[in-house]
Order: C-alpha cells, then sequence, then structure tokens
C-alpha cells in the first residue's frame, strides 16, 4: 500500500497551502454543522424543559450500559427505571431508591407522565422499540449504538425523531470527543491530499485468553437450565423469535446472535463509522460486499472483512441527496472528496501495514487508516513524519468543542439545540454500519462471490440481488408491532 503523489490537482507537485483565507472562513461557518447536523429551526425543537430546570429522566435497560450511560447524568432527576432483569439493575435501583421501578418499559411510559426523556440501553433487538414508544410520546430520547436492529427501523426511528421534533442522541460517545474534532480538521485542512481509501479494525470479537468479550461462530445451546430469579424472559425476547432461556445469550452474551445483537460491526461500528464519516463527508454507500470465516444462522462469524463503496462528494451532489439530508455542507469551504473504498475488519484482522509507517510503530489491535494522496493519517497522526512536521503546526483547532457526549444531549433537551450524534446522523449512518452485517448473512454469503451488493438508499433496497432485500427488516413475534 502506497502513497500517491497528485499531478492534476497540484503539477508542480508542491505541497499546496493548508487553508486559503475563503476555505479557513467557510470552515469556521461550516465546522458546527458537522456536529449538529441541521439547525434547530429545522427540527423544531421545542425545548419545554427551562435550561435551569432538571430533566425527569427515565432508563429503559439500566442493569449495564444503561446504569453506566445514567451515571453520566447524575445532575437530572431520576424519575422511573426499567429493566427486565431486577438482580442484574439492582445497583442502579439502589443507586435511585426514589425512581420508580418497571419490568416492561410500555407500561412505564403509560403510567409515569412526568417522564421528560429517556434513555435506551436495553439489548440491540429491543432498541427500536424502546425508542418508538418512547418517541410516539412525545420523549426526548438517548438511544445506546448500534440505534436499531435492523436498517429498516434505523429509517423508521430516524423519521419519527424528526417528525415528533424531540431531542434525540445515539450513544457512539466518540462523537463528543477531541479526537473527532481534530481529525476533521487534520483532513479538511488538505494535509494529506484527496483521501480515497479508509480502513477500520477492531479486534472484537476477540476470545483470546485475557480479552474474551463474546462468542461468534458457535451453534445454539443444546441444554435449558431454569430461568434466574427476578428475570422476566418473555419480556426479554421482545420481538426476537421465541427460544429457551440460556445464560449464553443474557447477560451480555447476546451480542453474538443473529436474533438479538449486530456482532462486532454493530457493537463498534457506530464509534469508528462516525468519524470517519464526519471527516469524510460520507452519506450513504453505492455498494457493500464482505467476506468471512465460516458463518451459520445462530451467531456472526469470528472475523470479517466488510467493503463499501462511496460516491464522491462534490457541493451539487451533497445538495442533491435527500437520503443525507443533514450530512451535507460539512467541511473545509470549497473542498470536494472523490470516490471512497471503506474496509471494515474484525476479529483481530487488519490492513496491511503501510510501508512509510516506520519500524517499531504499532498499528494496533482497533484502529483507523486514511490513505491520501500526500500521505496518511493513523489514528490522528499524520505520516510521513516529514508530511507531519511540515504541517502539523498550521492546522488549527476551529470546530466548536462540547462538554462532553452526555452533557450535549441533557443540554439539547433543555435549549432546542441539535446534540452532534442526533437521530437525523445517527440514523443514515447506523443503517451503512448494519448494511455489512446483511452482507455477511449466510443464506447470501455464496451469492456474493460472484457480485456485490449495490444499494438504493431512497427506496431502501438493493437492485441487483433481491434475496438480500429480506434482510433489511426483519420478522416480529406475534404481538409484537414496531410504531
Amino acid at each position: 500500500m502506497t502513497t500517491r503523489n497528485s499531478t492534476q490537482r497540484n503539477p508542480s507537485n508542491k505541497p499546496s497551502p493548508l487553508f486559503t483565507r475563503r476555505q479557513f472562513l467557510g470552515g469556521l461557518t461550516l465546522a458546527g454543522a458537522a456536529f449538529q447536523v441541521v439547525p434547530g429551526s429545522v427540527l423544531g425543537l421545542n425545548g419545554a424543559t427551562p435550561p435551569s430546570g432538571k430533566l425527569n429522566l427515565a432508563g429503559v435497560g439500566v442493569g449495564g450500559q444503561g446504569g453506566a450511560d445514567l451515571s453520566n447524568m447524575e445532575s437530572e432527576n431520576f424519575v422511573a427505571l426499567c429493566d427486565v432483569d431486577w438482580a442484574m439493575a439492582g445497583g442502579t435501583f439502589k443507586k435511585h431508591p426514589n425512581a420508580k421501578r418497571f419490568k416492561d418499559y410500555r407500561k412505564m411510559l403509560d403510567e409515569v407522565k412526568e417522564i421528560d426523556a429517556v434513555v435506551v440501553a436495553t439489548p440491540d433487538h429491543m432498541h427500536a422499540f424502546a425508542s418508538m414508544a418512547a418517541l410516539a410520546r412525545g420523549k426526548h430520547v438517548y438511544c445506546e449504538k448500534p440505534l436499531t436492529h435492523s436498517v429498516w427501523e434505523a429509517r423508521q426511528v430516524t423519521l419519527a425523531a424528526r417528525a415528533r421534533k424531540v431531542a434525540t442522541q445515539m450513544g457512539n460517545q466518540g462523537a463528543g470527543s477531541e479526537d473527532t474534532r481534530r481529525l476533521c480538521e487534520i483532513v479538511w485542512s488538505g494535509a494529506i491530499g484527496p483521501i480515497r481509501e479508509a480502513h477500520i479494525w477492531t479486534d472484537r470479537p476477540s476470545q483470546g485468553l485475557f480479552n474474551e468479550y463474546w462468542p461468534q461462530g458457535v451453534g445454539r445451546p443444546k441444554d435449558t437450565p431454569p430461568v434466574p430469579e427476578g428475570l422476566d424472559w418473555d419480556l426479554w425476547l421482545g420481538p426476537a423469535p421465541e427460544r429457551p432461556y440460556h445464560p449464553a445469550y443474557h447477560p451480555f452474551r447476546w451480542r453474538g446472535w443473529w436474533d438479538f445483537g449486530t456482532g462486532a460491526l454493530g457493537d463498534i461500528g457506530c464509534h469508528a463509522f462516525d468519524q470517519v464519516f464526519r471527516a469524510l463527508k460520507l452519506g450513504a454507500p453505492l455498494s457493500v460486499q464482505a467476506s468471512s470465516t465460516r458463518v451459520n444462522e445462530e451467531t456472526y462469524p469470528l472475523g470479517s472483512m466488510v467493503t463499501y463503496h462511496f460516491p464522491a462528494r462534490g457541493p451539487e451532489i451533497q445538495a442533491n441527496n435527500p437520503h443525507v439530508r443533514g450530512l451535507s455542507g460539512r467541511g473545509a469551504g470549497e473542498l470536494d472528496m472523490p470516490a471512497l473504498k471503506l474496509v471494515w475488519y474484525d476479529g483481530g484482522l487488519r490492513p496491511p501495514r503501510p510501508p512509510e509507517l516506520p519500524d517499531g510503530e504499532l498499528m494496533g489491535d482497533n484502529g483507523r487508516l486514511l490513505i491520501g494522496e500526500r500521505g496518511f493519517i493513523l489514528g490522528t497522526r499524520i505520516y510521513p513524519e516529514s508530511l507531519r512536521k511540515e504541517v502539523e503546526s498550521q492546522i488549527p483547532r476551529f470546530i466548536p468543542r462540547v462538554d462532553g457526549h452526555y452533557k450535549d444531549w441533557v443540554d439539547s433537551c433543555k435549549s432546542g439545540k441539535p446534540s452532534g450524534s442526533n437521530f437525523d446522523w445517527a440514523g443514515p449512518l447506523a443503517e451503512t454500519v448494519l448494511l455489512g452485517n446483511i452482507a455477511l448473512r449466510v443464506q447470501v454469503r455464496e451469492l456474493l462471490t460472484r457480485r456485490k451488493l449495490e444499494w438504493d438508499a431512497a427506496n431502501l433496497k438493493f437492485t441487483n440481488l433481491p434475496e438480500a432485500n429480506e434482510f433489511i427488516r426483519r420478522a416480529y413475534r406475534q404481538g409484537w408491532t414496531l410504531g
């Protein structure tokens, strides 16, 4: 893998200036759009809770990540807590003894009228259901990543949030980070030139001796142990197909199962893709294809590679893409973005080591690589070193910072100013992430060795492989509907 020098854009082969005055001023104006997505007047956020007041918060799925989420919102007022496993949620219940307790979020939302906002941190297969129930009642919503279990659900939740004009945020906490903003500033400066190739990798779902996350590439257990006391297994299953309880699914190990989780891509993708999407102004991909270790109908594979192709993003394309909506206009002034290949790796796989990376420097078990015409960015560090020394001090910090991802949402609920990962941003991002899981399905795996899936985002369908369209949305267990 090598970097290339541009001859068309820079015939003299001299380093281009990082910013013209016009581009820099334009970047200052547009930078906010990258982290607010659309102005509050468009979303119509009413900011019903006064800035000086406290939100009346409710949590759905508070025993694991939900408890961690709520611990970052201690400044607010907790009025209701819901979890299907009261034993697992015991610590959070004890921490907030005045909050009313529920096992069914629907009952909670119907009975506790004073709820202003809801934090959703259930297993993935319940995200859309709890979020939609809260949105239908006009509540602000914070939902953990990935926003939903299926591509179709992501679209429905996005549209519902937009219609209800409430404050929303997906739990990809890095969206509020310094690292995300600095990457955008480096890319938009033009430091490494046009970027046509990007790579993202993770070690999950590593099952090494000291680094086990969750199992994948396994079959369904045969034994049927008793349901633990305090757990409502039927409510835990929700819309998923019925099956006996087993500790192979709960707690937490559900992530590797097709019916409940979204695998390594769903776990990490909404974190790692977010930064690349912002920096490279990405919308919907044109196509997706995948390869993996052996996969079955129960769990995701042990390791996979998913390749997405995105179109060039000139100003006119961004402005005319209705699916992207608030994603256009992010960047430094007039900087155009060429067509891009983005490759995802999990299970410990990673891209080839760039030849220009000095010996002894690690790529790491989890990472990001952007390859430009003048150099590359590993994490947020520019290479080769000679280029970094030349340009790094010239790249200003011009993007507004926020005081943390959680506070960003709480402030949005109170002020009406859109948060950085609101559902108009997070929905399309989640759709792209989840498209990769469709390409990994065992039912279409062999067909994909002969073609790639061509994606029509506006109509939410694949145009060249009808067999794959059945995985855009899922069938729900009797008694469960999304609405």
